[in-house]
This record gives C-alpha cells, structure tokens and sequence, in this order.
C-alpha cells in the first residue's frame, strides 16, 4: 500500500513556514505516517478519534487535507466498521447489524467529514476537501466515472465554504493521457494501490490540482512542483 501525497512534499510543496504544518487525512492511499491509517473510513476516522487528534495535534494556520472514499461503501448483511448511510444529506442515517446482531445507527459521508471540517475550523485550521483517487477502472478506454464519495466531497466544500481539489478528476486526466496499457502497470497488487512510479504519477496529479485551484497553500509550491504536467480543469 503505497503512498502518493507523500510524494507531494518531495515534488513540489516546499515547507509552509516554521509555524505551519501539513496534516493528512485519509486512508492507505494516502502517505504512510502522520495522521494516516490503513483502512478507514470517514466514519472510522470519525468513532476512532483521528480527526479529534489532528484537531488536538493542529494549531491556527495549519492546514488539513481530508481524502476519503475506497473504504466507505456498504458493507453487506454485517457493519464492518466503515461503510457510511448512503445519502448526500447530512441528517441521513441508517440502521446497522453488528456482527453480534445488535444495531448500530450510522450517519451519511458528508455529515462525517462536515464535522470534521467544523472542527477543525474551530481551532482556526484551514482544511482542504480532496477527492478520492480513482481505481484502475476503465470504460471504452478511458477512467471510469467516479463513484458517489467524488461528488460527496464537492459538496461538502461547497456548503461549508472550504477549498475543493478534485484529485479524482486530476488523476483520470493523467490516466487518459498515459493510456491503459502504461496505468496498469501502476498497480501490480490490486486496482487500488499504486508501485512507487504510480503514486509519483497520483501526487503529481494533486499538485497540478492545487496549483488551479484557490487554496493558498498553491503559494508554497516551488519550483520542481511548478513543472508537474497538464493542465487545469
């Protein structure tokens, strides 16, 4: 399970300032260390904790990259954990079986990660709603459409006033242009996780992203991030 915005500090984000630190959200196709974890979910993420520790660790200034979605679809018969009410609404909930059969009351994506964003605004945080990276998934030779958590963290930006980086789209860009053959040689373990070359390939894709977008933190972009390729969307 390889990481891809790590990569992102190597090409192109040179260090924020000595007061200013950058704290990732999100699962193993994220950066290994941080705040990372393998396997979580926006609703994992939530009961465990991980949010409130970045929120803990965090100071006013820093800012948080939020990137969740491989992990959060429905589970089947039994909760495994992860999975998050189907909705886009943030008072949508749904009722659970736990493996003992008990039932657990769940919430939607957006109310998960809209909670994590109020708080992190409340310590004076500056979070940055990115889209999941897709799957080596293609449809009459082009990346697959998105799935639900893509349009899920749009809105999430747009209805609590946040930046939006759509890495989804940025990678499929990528992807279009390497064409199938070159990609699939990015994911030599599953349609998932990336080789070293691949997640390269994912971070420069958040980097041409953050350069098109709004946020600030595109200001500290040197000069090898600068030069990543494509274009903006």
């Amino acid at each position: 399970m390889l990481s891809h915005l790590l990569s992102v500090a190597l090409l192109g984000l040179s260090v924020v300032s000595h007061a200013q630190t950058i704290y990732l959200a999100g699962d193993s196709t994220m950066a290994r260390g941080n705040t990372v974890t393998d396997g979580r979910s926006a609703r994992s993420f939530t009961e465990e904790g991980r949010f409130t520790e970045i929120a803990n660790l965090g100071k006013a200034g820093d800012y948080v990259i939020i990137e969740f979605g491989h992990n959060d679809g429905s589970a089947g018969a039994v909760d495994n954990g992860r999975q998050c009410a189907v909705g886009d609404s943030y008072d949508t909930t749904a009722l659970v079986k736990a493996a003992n059969g008990t039932q657990i009351l769940i919430h939607s994506w957006p109310y998960y990660i809209q909670n994590a964003i109020d708080l992190f605004k409340s310590k004076g945080m500056i979070p940055i709603s990115s889209s999941q990276t897709p799957r080596n998934g293609w449809t009459n030779g082009a990346i697959s459409a998105g799935p639900r958590f893509v349009g899920y963290a749009q809105l999430v930006a747009q209805r609590k006033g946040t930046n939006y980086i759509d890495h989804y789209a940025y990678v499929a860009q990528t992807y279009n242009r390497l064409g199938q053959a070159t990609v699939n040689t990015h994911f030599p373990q599953d349609a998932v996780h990336t080789s070293a070359t691949g997640a390269r390939v994912v971070a420069q894709s958040f980097v041409r992203g953050l350069l098109c977008n709004a946020s600030p933190l595109k200001n500290f972009v040197n000069s090898v991030g600068q030069s990543v390729p494509d274009k903006c969307l």
